[in-house]
Parts: structure tokens; C-alpha cells; sequence
């Protein structure tokens, strides 16, 4: 049987670029070698897209860029084609499959999902509706609050808006009790996310979180164990048992999950198994009710003085690296990370 071809693409212009750089390793560690051909397309954080042609322990800390060619995706539909760059001359590559490990804007947002559609290339993952929606946090509480699904009580606002932040501000503090979170509404791995408890760090994180999207999401806190929990398949999803987050920082900020080595994850932590069957069923309702594919993390809260369970976000491209809960979730469950590759690979030819 002969080799395919397959495209792993990493990098990216978003705040993630570095992350990905590190799932990237990992899949392309854990393909099967003797069924496939691995073509590592990086994205520059400029958006120069380059083939990697050394080791795959080159990826992290973009290593990877020194020594790559130029090389990019064909959008037409008839050559289904990686275009290669090299000083004696161009070369075209047939491409079977696409397996995006970009986080973030410009990856896990649906721009990419969408060059693959033009290209009629199949890809790992969700399509360009489950991405977008996901990727974007106002949009996607509109489309939980009709499952009925607990969420944060929130306040939207938008770049308009912040021309007068101190009426943005009296609004905010009319709906919610401090603290906040003030969240972009696009951004992955809570990039640009603060907690205000007061009126001038209200002041100061709306500010911060307006500089990565052009709206912002403000929601109450929510007091109480942050739980995660992972799906799997196409039309008939699958959830993983859950894990826990015990983050070493106030929250579960971009350096407490991937710097502070004090953040921990648990898997199977001790919650009623009611809560525990809730939190499976509401990942894959709220996974089909965005028209997810391939795989998802769902994240929520577990409040403390009630034990409701409330929604938080969905995640349609979890990161790959060794701490992350999406493969360890799996891991738990039997499927270890070379399974769960290839299941996602296999998954990208059933949509």
C-alpha cells in the first residue's frame, strides 16, 4: 500500500504561535510512519509559510523557521497540491490529508478550514461554522443558552463602545457584582483575560483585552473547580471521563497553564457521579449544537456553594503538548496518543 501524504501545519500569526509549535511535535511524533509521508508546513508569526525539512525536535522555539523553504497550500480544488520552493526550481506535492495544529486566530477560527474547503482537501477536525463560532466567545454563548446550559452571567461590548469606557464601565457595574473576568472575545489560551475587582482594574482590563479583539465579553466569576473534559468522533461524539484544574495562579492564565510549574491537572477527581454524567452530556450536546467534528475540549465550572455545573468554553484545536488534558483525557480512557492520531486522521475522510 502506498504512502500519503500529509500536511501538519503549525505556527501561525496568533498569540498561541509557540504552543502549536509544540502539538506540532507531538502529533508528528506519534503518526504512523510507515502509512504516511509528514510534510511540516510552519506559518511564520509574519504569516510566511515554510516546509521544515530538519528534525522534528527543531519545532519548539522556532528553530524550525532557519534552514526551511517557502511552500503553501494551493487553494485550487483540481490540483489538491502543496507548492514547494527550493533554490533548483519549484516542486508540487499531492496532499491527502491536512492535519492542523494551529491554535488561535488564523488557525483554530476557521480561516484555515476555509483555504481547505476552496482546496476540497480533507482535514483534521472541525469545519469552518464549529471553528468560528467556537473561537469566538460571545457567539458561542448564544448557541449554549439554547441548550439550556448554565453559563456565566456576562456583558458584551464592542470597539464602538470603548470610545466612552466610562459608560462601558457604568454598565458593566449595573449587571455584575465585582470581581469580573474581562475577556476578548477572540483570543485562545486566555490571552488578554483579566480578573478586575474593582472599578479601576475594570478600567485597566477592558483597555487590555480591546488591544486583541474588537469585542470584549465581561462575565461574573464564578466561584468554584474548574473541570474539563474532552470528545471524540464525527456524528456520533464520544466524551472522555473529566479532569480538574488546579491552577497555580488566581486563574488559569496563559502562564499557568504553560509556565508555572505549579498548576495541576487531575484526572478522575472526586465529584458526584451525577455532576460527572452532566459534564459528558453537556460536552457532546454543546459539540453537536456547534457542528463540531473531529475533536473538542469542553471546559466548565463546578460551582462551589451550589455544585451546578456552568458552562466556560469550548476549545475545537486542544493543545498536544505533555501537559495537555486533551490526550492525557484520552490516555485515561485506553486511547493512547499514536490511537488518537490516527483516529483524528481517519476522522478527517468521514465528514
Amino acid at each position: 500500500m502506498s504512502k500519503k501524504n500529509i500536511v501538519v501545519l503549525f505556527g501561525g500569526q496568533s498569540s498561541e504561535h509557540e504552543i502549536s509549535c509544540i502539538s506540532a511535535a507531538t502529533i508528528i511524533k506519534n503518526m504512523d510512519h510507515d502509512k504516511y509521508t509528514v510534510y511540516p508546513v510552519g506559518i511564520t508569526k509574519e504569516g510566511n509559510w515554510r516546509l521544515h525539512e530538519g528534525t522534528v525536535d527543531d519545532l519548539p522555539e522556532d528553530k524550525w523557521v532557519k534552514g526551511s523553504v517557502k511552500a503553501f497550500l494551493s487553494p485550487d480544488a483540481t490540483e489538491k497540491a502543496l507548492y514547494v520552493f527550493r533554490e533548483d526550481g519549484m516542486s508540487k506535492v499531492t496532499v491527502d490529508v491536512v492535519f492542523p495544529a494551529l491554535h488561535g486566530l488564523y488557525g483554530e477560527d476557521g480561516s484555515v478550514q476555509g483555504l481547505l474547503e476552496l482546496a476540497q482537501i480533507p482535514y483534521v477536525g472541525c469545519g469552518i461554522l464549529a471553528s468560528s463560532v467556537s473561537m469566538d466567545k460571545l457567539y458561542t454563548k448564544i448557541i449554549v443558552e439554547k441548550l439550556g446550559i448554565r453559563q456565566a452571567k456576562h456583558v458584551p461590548v464592542n470597539q464602538k463602545e470603548m470610545e466612552n469606557i466610562k459608560d462601558v464601565v457604568a454598565k458593566i457595574e449595573k449587571e455584575l457584582p465585582y470581581p469580573v473576568f474581562v475577556k476578548p472575545s477572540n483570543t485562545g489560551s486566555s490571552k488578554g483575560v483579566t480578573k478586575a475587582h474593582s472599578r479601576g482594574e475594570l478600567f485597566d482590563g477592558l483597555e487590555f483585552a480591546i488591544k486583541f479583539d474588537t469585542k470584549i465579553v465581561v462575565e461574573e466569576a464564578i466561584v468554584g473547580r474548574e473541570i474539563e473534559c474532552a470528545v471524540l468522533g464525527n456524528y456520533h461524539p464520544r466524551a472522555s471521563n473529566v479532569g480538574e484544574i488546579i491552577a497555580a495562579a488566581e486563574f488559569y492564565d496563559y502562564d499557568s497553564k504553560y509556565n508555572d510549574k505549579g498548576s495541576e491537572t487531575l484526572i478522575n477527581p472526586d465529584l458526584p457521579k451525577e455532576t460527572v454524567k452532566k459534564l459528558r452530556e453537556y460536552s457532546t450536546d454543546i459539540f453537536r449544537a456547534v457542528d463540531g467534528r473531529g475533536l473538542a475540549r469542553v471546559d466548565f465550572f463546578v460551582e462551589e456553594a451550589t455544585g451546578e455545573v456552568v458552562f466556560n468554553e469550548i476549545n475545537t484545536l486542544p493543545g498536544f503538548t505533555s501537559i495537555s488534558m486533551y490526550p492525557i483525557l484520552w490516555e485515561d480512557k485506553g486511547i493512547s496518543i499514536k490511537e488518537l492520531v490516527e483516529r483524528l486522521i481517519q476522522f478527517a475522510y468521514t465528514k
